[in-house]
């Protein structure tokens, strides 16, 4: 029986049904590679010139980006998240433990809790599932997705180490947009790739 280093909130063991493996270590400088790290495996100490290491603390609420209003369709809930692009080009997904919400993989995101925004919630919720610290560049899109209507942005890695996820993840992959597919297969997240693909001509 694997248990998730982390515990939830309320101090409830996590248990791992069906453990992820991490990748060589080699595969984190090859930027046509998968990688993938899984809670407290050993890292590099850095990539693309950017250290590897776990955060002290939770990240603040992050600059103001230039974007549109947020419509909120009537019954769903309000969430964000990011696509954080690495300098190489990769792109960072998540394993939700036990493919919580029928995600075996998928972009970081969250609900907006009361008071919240929908910057802060965007980067709290790539610390918590990833373990990165990121800065948002850009908005994206906002999609409709099972219960909530999500706004997405642009972002990048500042600090952090994908090692350092969270309960609610397994898995941290850094993968080739060329195979995004391959891994964020649920049909929610197809939007969010193809918007991705377009957003360096639409700057």
């Amino acid at each position: 029986m694997i248990h998730h280093p982390c515990r939830k909130d309320d101090g409830e063991l996590v248990i791992i049904h069906r453990p992820s493996s991490p990748t060589p270590s080699a595969h984190w400088a090859e930027p046509g590679a998968l990688a993938t790290a899984v809670p407290v495996c050993p890292m590099p100490g850095s990539l693309n010139g950017l250290a590897l290491a776990p955060s002290p603390g939770a990240p603040g609420a992050g600059d103001a980006v230039d974007e549109p209003p947020f419509r909120l369709p009537p019954g769903m809930k309000a969430a964000a998240g990011a696509v954080v692009i690495e300098d190489d080009g990769r792109v960072w997904l998540v394993s939700p433990t036990n493919a919580y919400g029928g995600y075996s993989t998928t972009f970081p995101k969250g609900r907006v809790d009361p008071g919240g925004t929908l910057r802060h919630t965007a980067i709290r919720e790539v610390y918590e599932e990833s373990g990165l610290i990121v800065r948002l560049e850009a908005f994206l899109i906002d999609v409709a997705r099972t219960q909530t209507y999500t706004r997405y942005y642009i972002a990048k890695r500042i600090g952090g180490c994908p090692s350092a996820m969270g309960w609610e993840t397994q898995a941290v992959h850094l993968v080739p947009a060329a195979r995004l597919e391959e891994l964020a297969v649920h049909p929610n997240d197809t939007a969010i790739i193809l918007a991705a693909r377009a957003w360096p001509a639409a700057r």
